[in-house]
This record gives C-alpha cells, structure tokens and sequence, in this order.
C-alpha cells in the first residue's frame, strides 16, 4: 500500500491523500487549499495523477477543506464514485453548489470592479460543474463496511466535529490506515464525542489545535460580554461563521443566552441561507448531536433569515445594536466581506470569530491584531473590536487529540499528524513520541509512504 499527500499538510486546509493499491487509486478527502496565496494557487494546478486514473473518493466530512475540490476533480476528468455518510452528503449538496455559485459571484464582482490581476478573473469551477460532481456521490452508513473498489474494505466512524464527520477506517488486503478527519471535542456545546477508533497500521491524525488546549473560560459568558458590551456603545456584532456547525453552535448560543437574560434580546440576522437548511438537516440526524427537537426548532427562534442580495446589503446600513451572522467562518469570502467593509472600521462595532483561523486568512490577520485586511482590491481600516471563542470551536484540542491516539487499541506501525500548521503538527508529533514511543512524522507534501 502507498500513501501519497496530496494536501493537508503545512495547513488545516486541502485534505487529499492518495492511496495506492494493486493499481487502483483511492483519493480520501477531496479538499480546497485556503488562506496563503501559494496555497491557493495548487487548486489551479495539476494533480500530480490524472484526476482519470482515480477510481474513487471517499469523504471525512462535508467542510469545504475537505470536499470542496470535488467538482475541479470532475471537471479534470475523474469519473469515479464519492463515498460518503448521509449527512454529509445531504451537507454536500448544499455547500458545492454554493461554493461553485460563490466563485462565480466573485469573478463576477472581481471583473466588474476592476481589482483582479487577471483579465477576465475566472471562478475555479462553477455551480454546473458541482451539480455534476454531486450525480457521483454515494450514501454509505456509519459503522458498516463497504468495499469501494475490489480489494478495498471501509468503515466509517463517528468524529464528532460536524454532522455526518467521520473517522475512516481502510483494510487493504493484510494492511489497514486509519484517518481520523476532522476530531470533535467530549464536550461540544451541540455535537456527541467522537467514536474510540479503530486499530491500525497506519493511523493518519489532524494537528488543528496541536499545540494548544482550548480555553477553560466559558465561552458562553465571554460571548454574553462581547455582545452586552458592543450593544452598550451602540455597535453591531458581525460573526463569520461557516454555515455548517459553527452557525447552528452559535445560534443555539445565542438562543440560551437570551433565554436567560444574560444579553439584550438584540435583532439576530443569520445572512446564510444555506445554514437554516443546514438547520434542517439537524433534526434529521438526531443521533449525531446533543439538541432536543425543542432545542432544533429554538434555535432558529426570533431570528431573520437573509435570503436575497439586496437584504443583504440593507444590513450594512443598521445603525443600530444588532447581531449578524455570516459565512464564511476565516472571512475569505461569501457576504460576510461585505459585512466586514461596513462595520470593521467603526470602533463601537465588534467582530467575533468561532473557529480555527488558518495563516493567510483575512480572520486569523484580524485575530493576530491587524488594523487594516484587504477586501476586493481595497484596505479596510480595523477599528472595531476583535474577539475570538475557541471556547466554541468544534476541534478537540490538544489533550482531546492525545487522548483519541491513548484509546487506539494497539500500537500502529506508524502515525502520520496532518492537518495542522507546522508548528501545531510537530508539537503534536513530539508528544506522540514522548508518551508512546511510537515512530511519527509529519509529512511534506508530495510525499510517498510505503508500508
């Protein structure tokens, strides 16, 4: 077996790995590189593979870092089946469309207002193409083993994380791999834990928070000072949140704070009309996360759906205390750089970020202190206050990450830590090293594992 890494490594963003066996090719996770520029220019590039010769995909989860290459892999050539669970396909088909839809809008905008270095600024694929990548995919459910190609054994896995997330478990004849995807936290506001994993050769392991725990202050209760605070002085809170999971945790958030009278009952616009459908995807999928059906239908209570451009655009006239949430998540795009351009310059406003910020995203330069971010070609001074509640991110940190490689039933030949920053990947692999003694790397990218 031949592991080749495509993605995810350097970065939180990109996830592919190539696996080879007996001449068939097995891509797991199809994700868009993010954030730096050098790492956006590789979705332009050719795979080092003819997108042809792939014969299959199966999918961690349905996160624009890990899906969102799909419909440039069709549009390459491949024409094989994506593999995935339920809800991350029902996720799917609502975030590659509107992935494609978004960089056509932005090519458009690009072009209209003159700021793009290319002549005419093209979108890297376009909500055709997506709809095409979504005839490919393949409903496969958590804890059942399939074969996606002959000689191919997968199982799926809960991970937390988000809903439908999984670890993927992969048997190649006498050798097994195991990836973890994207790991949730034991004590996630909405998602359930993730599953104890399964034993391996091979084990692959995200490093988002590698080298960090998450904070043990109450995240509710610094999100209720950040929102009393700024309604104090007048201003508006913009969220960037990605549409799936974040939104729906910080909605619910919001939704008990309120319940409790710990903030105003300020007007919530959730201006992602994906997210509400993601809401709705919630209550199908009851299994996979902590909400009553009270809570699912509470969450999108007194809030207004922003559906159309123009209502969009009215938000940025509010003048009057306010929250806002938008995608997307690291503020590289979507309508909340709108949002951004109206209210970052104004110092009664605030902007709140949920997430990870990967380098060279406009959210982790704001988080990092930046006065001013560029948007569409033009410097946006930053005056509002910045705040950021990892307390709420839907990573396990790095305690939860050790503890998930503690439960691994034996000790696998090798451990892979992928998907992080390099600092947060090799801290992670250092501890792995001290504390089990296991051999562990950090790959390159581009680099092939023979085992």
């Amino acid at each position: 077996m031949q592991l080749r890494f495509l993605g995810g490594t350097g970065t939180v963003t990109g996830s592919k790995v190539l696996v080879e066996h007996e001449g068939q090719r097995l891509l797991v996770d199809c994700g868009l590189f993010q954030g730096l520029k050098q790492l956006r220019l590789r979705n332009w590039s050719s795979l080092p593979v003819p997108a042809s010769s792939i014969d299959a995909v199966v999918l961690t989860h349905a996160h624009i870092d890990h899906s969102g290459f799909l419909p440039r892999l069709v549009d390459l050539g491949f024409r094989g089946k994506v593999f995935a669970t339920p809800a991350t396909v029902e996720l799917c088909q609502l975030l590659l469309p509107d992935a494609g839809h978004l960089q056509e809008e932005e090519a458009r905008y690009a072009n209209r207002h003159g700021f793009s270095k290319h002549a005419p600024a093209l979108p890297l694929y376009t909500r055709d193409s997506a709809l095409r990548a979504l005839e490919r995919l393949q409903v496969r459910n958590f804890d059942e083993r399939f074969a996606p190609l002959a000689g191919f054994e997968v199982c799926f896995h809960h991970a937390g994380h988000i809903l439908g997330a999984a670890n993927v478990h992969l048997q190649c004849g006498a050798r097994s791999v195991l990836f973890s995807g994207d790991l949730g936290r034991s004590d996630d506001l909405v998602m359930l834990p993730p599953s104890p994993p399964e034993g391996a050769d091979c084990v692959l392991v995200e490093s988002t928070y590698g080298n960090r725990s998450h904070s043990r202050e109450d995240p509710l209760a610094k999100l209720a000072d950040v929102v009393c605070r700024t309604a104090s002085r007048g201003g508006v809170i913009v969220v960037p949140a990605f549409a799936v999971g974040r939104a729906q945790t910080l909605l619910h958030a919001i939704q008990q704070l309120k319940a409790v009278h710990r903030i105003p009952d300020l007007p919530v616009y959730l201006n992602s009309p994906m997210a509400a459908d993601v809401t709705a995807i919630f209550r199908r999928h009851a299994d996979e996360h902590r909400l009553s059906p009270d809570e699912c239908r509470a969450m999108c209570a007194g809030m207004k759906i922003v559906n159309t451009e123009d209502e969009s655009r009215a938000l940025n006239r509010l003048h009057y205390p306010s929250i806002i949430v938008s995608a997307s998540g690291m503020a590289t795009g979507g309508r909340v750089v709108h949002h951004l351009k109206a209210f970052a310059p104004d110092a009664r406003n605030a902007i709140v970020f949920a997430g990870f910020q990967a380098a060279g995203t406009r959210g982790a330069a704001m988080v990092g202190g930046a006065t001013q971010v560029k948007i569409h070609g033009e410097w946006i001074a930053v005056r509002a206050e910045v705040s950021s509640l990892d307390g709420l991110s839907a990573h396990a940190d790095r305690e939860g990450l050790l503890a998930w490689i503690a439960a691994l039933p034996r000790p696998p030949r090798h451990i892979y830590v992928t998907h992080g920053e390099p600092e947060a990947a090799d801290a992670l692999r250092q501890a792995i090293e001290e504390r089990h003694r296991w051999p562990c790397s950090v790959p390159e990218y581009l680099e092939i594992a023979n085992f």
